[in-house]
């Protein structure tokens, strides 16, 4: 019997399905890189860990259970994975789709049943956000179950770009800089919620749902309603991206090279004790006059000679 090598076999191929498989690969390859990186910069996953997955049915948290069980097979640590979704009891739910996909990957799973559906939609006047009441609903339910579950961390699959809508919608609302750590301790105290997706761009989630053809559920109450802040602040972040291309790259950045004493917040920065010491500082005057932003090359403004 002949048999076909790899390099044959790719000869017999279409050259565009080559191309295509190659730049899936190269996805995969950066995913599983990103997600791998983010969990070592913040010690997310440990020896002997029991994880709970939460799942929604949405693109991200397929993806992240995905990623997080090939990087399963290849850790040089051991680690349970154990998915977990909420059934809110929504109008029209496809209750079978996650039990038989999750079945299909052979990860141990639990369908939680509660109808917040309804909690929401009796307390919740007509056209008000819902995504308050529905989180909190959620989160003291999942808390709950990873308990039961015996896991020690909870995974949820917010992305780079989930994280700077966050920051934004405190900045312009709340009247804070804050946005969602990559890991932080549950509001108990007795759980480890961590972001793995934390530097995945959603465009590169939405190509690879496409590409692993996950059977995506849409979501019929925050995802169905219209003009929510997060939803604007989002356009606002593509819009900018595509008339300057990097600066989500150099935004997501910012937030990992924060600089105290160039703020205003005197509870993290001791003000009050500053004294002169004669000696030049890196972190003085200089840092506004930073050589690779010269003031032609920012939209919109003019070098005025004096």
């Amino acid at each position: 019997m002949v048999t076909m090598t790899t390099a044959e076999k790719d000869l017999n191929k279409d050259p565009k399905q080559i191309k295509i498989e190659h730049e899936n690969h190269k996805l995969e390859k950066r995913l599983c890189r990103q997600v791998g990186q983010a969990i070592v910069d913040y010690n997310m996953i440990e020896e002997g860990d029991k994880i709970m997955v939460c799942m929604s049915g949405g693109k991200d948290s397929y993806a992240m259970l995905d990623i997080l069980l090939m990087m399963q097979k290849r850790a040089p640590i051991s680690f349970e994975l154990i998915a977990v979704n909420l059934d809110q009891k929504q109008p029209g739910f496809p209750a079978d789709v996650l039990p038989k996909y999750l079945a299909q990957v052979g990860v141990k799973f639990r369908i939680e049943t509660q109808d917040t559906y309804s909690i929401v939609k009796d307390k919740i006047a007509e056209g008000k956000t819902m995504c308050s009441l529905c989180s909190r609903l959620r989160r003291g339910i999942l808390y709950r179950v990873a308990g039961e579950l015996g896991c020690n961390k909870i995974a949820l699959g917010h992305h780079r770009d989930d994280i700077l809508q966050t920051f934004f919608l405190n900045m312009f609302f709340g009247g804070k800089l804050k946005a969602m750590p990559p890991k932080l301790v549950s509001d108990g105290g007795d759980h480890m919620v961590i972001r793995p997706l934390a530097y995945v761009a959603e465009k590169d989630l939405e190509r690879w749902s496409k590409v692993r053809q996950f059977p995506i559920i849409p979501c019929t109450l925050c995802g169905s309603q219209d003009g929510l802040q997060r939803q604007v602040v989002g356009e606002m972040l593509r819009e900018w991206e595509k008339k300057f291309p990097g600066r989500i790259e150099n935004m997501f950045a910012a937030m990992q090279n924060v600089v105290p004493s160039h703020l205003m917040d005197h509870t993290k920065f001791d003000f009050k004790s500053l004294v002169t010491t004669g000696v030049a500082s890196e972190d003085g005057d200089k840092a506004f006059d930073h050589e690779e932003f010269p003031m032609a090359s920012l939209p919109g403004m003019q070098v005025v000679s004096l």
